[in-house]
């Protein structure tokens, strides 16, 4: 399975800025860029549409910090389980073996 490669808002707003304010043909600054062929002009739709540069491409790139800190937690929570569970069977069975 192929990662899909997620761009920053940052990133796609400078990839249009570059495409706007060159006469190079959206083909060539893709590959200069290393993205796929048509992204730039699908991003360039998806500009189009919003009225705010801070409104296009919500939701795409980086993490919220909070987001990241979430998902952080989420993971240690699980391993903290996983080590409470194991210390719970270690315990039954040395009980088990006393008696």
């Amino acid at each position: 399975m192929i990662d899909r490669k997620q761009y920053t808002q940052e990133f796609k707003l400078e990839a249009i800025q570059m495409y706007e304010n060159s006469e190079r043909p959206a083909s060539e600054i893709e590959r200069k860029l290393g993205i796929t062929s048509g992204l730039l002009s699908r991003w360039k739709q998806q500009f189009d549409k919003v009225s705010k540069k801070e409104e296009a491409f919500p939701g795409n790139g980086k993490m919220m910090d909070t987001d990241a800190r979430i998902r952080q937690l989420e993971r240690e929570n699980l391993l903290l389980r996983q080590d409470k569970d194991i210390l719970k069977k270690v315990l039954e069975m040395f009980s088990k073996d006393g008696k």
